[in-house]
């Protein structure tokens, strides 16, 4: 066991192939915690969800302190942690007192959250922590004191990470100008909604080729925002997917992986079956042909 309570792993699976964050070689296909918050999900069940997702090679896990009981379902289901599991958390929001989300930009309830990931993971360091900007959709929209230069939230996370608290920093629903302004500051990756049929943020993917920057999209089959379309309800995408033995989600992923070879997806479900849809979809191989007509299913903005 390591010092910072990791015990050494050596499994050999990586869904979906392999590509570096924050240094680290990761499964392209890993898992976001969000959906374990979510009413309904018995405790037994998400414990055990975790430990199928790691038990099937996936060694990057997205959470948030502010997603209510995951980052404590993590710790109960995987510590002490395997070595090669990279665990990333994201800043920039909160839980308020009645359980709603609230904004947490500042630079000091940026350390407060840093912290609790700590406290809650059981870690002395989070391998990255993804900076949540609110200053335009999806969710929260930052509003009053909540409204702070992107510069002065850089400067804390680069002080926690030279403290040894972050391991890297990413950057979460950002423009390209964003992210250009916070390359000289070392941006490890980038979570941004897109997907199939929503591009509006090519801009900022095709920042991140430029600068081989890990591309995570979330939302990447659409969301249950207004206006947002489904992936799986796409024509298109469901033709393709009955001609591969596919499920339409699956063909969606799939594209993603294929767009740009540093891409990372942390699709994420609270069902063993679906998660184990999710995981073949690493294994699914698009021909050419898919992989045109998908292209022109959207135009970036």
């Amino acid at each position: 066991m390591t010092a910072t309570g990791r015990q050494p792993d050596s499994h050999p699976l990586y869904p979906g192939g392999t590509a570096k964050l924050a240094g680290r070689t990761v499964a392209r296909i890993g898992f976001g915690a969000m959906q374990l918050e979510r009413a309904g999900v018995r405790r037994d069940a998400a414990l055990a969800i975790l430990r199928q997702t790691v038990e099937a090679g996936v060694n990057h896990i997205d959470t948030a302190a502010f997603y209510g009981p995951a980052n404590a379902l993590i710790r109960d289901a995987l510590a002490p942690y395997p070595d090669e599991l990279v665990l990333v958390t994201k800043v920039g929001a909160a839980r308020d007192a009645d359980g709603t989300f609230g904004s947490g930009q500042r630079p000091e309830q940026l350390r407060d959250q840093v912290e609790a990931n700590l406290a809650t993971l059981g870690v002395e360091q989070v391998d990255v922590v993804n900076l949540r900007r609110l200053d335009a959709p999806p969710g929260l929209i930052a509003k009053g004191d909540q409204k702070v230069d992107m510069d002065d939230q850089l400067a804390e996370l680069s002080a926690l990470r030279e403290g040894g608290k972050i391991g890297a920093i990413g950057l979460s629903n950002v423009s390209a100008g964003q992210l250009r302004q916070a390359l000289p500051a070392g941006i490890a990756c980038v979570q941004n909604s897109y997907g199939i049929l929503d591009r509006t943020a090519e801009p900022v993917l095709q920042l991140c080729r430029e600068h081989d920057i890990a591309w995570v999209p979330f939302f990447p089959l659409g969301s249950a925002f207004p206006n947002r379309l489904k992936a799986t309800d796409d024509p298109t995408v469901a033709g393709i997917a009955a001609d591969l033995g596919a499920t339409p989600a699956q063909v969606a992923l799939a594209w993603l992986l294929t767009h740009y070879d540093h891409t990372l997806l942390i699709a994420g479900t609270s069902d063993s079956a679906h998660l184990a849809e999710n995981i073949a979809a690493g294994s699914l191989r698009l021909t050419a042909a898919s992989v045109r007509a998908l292209d022109q299913l959207a135009e970036p903005e």
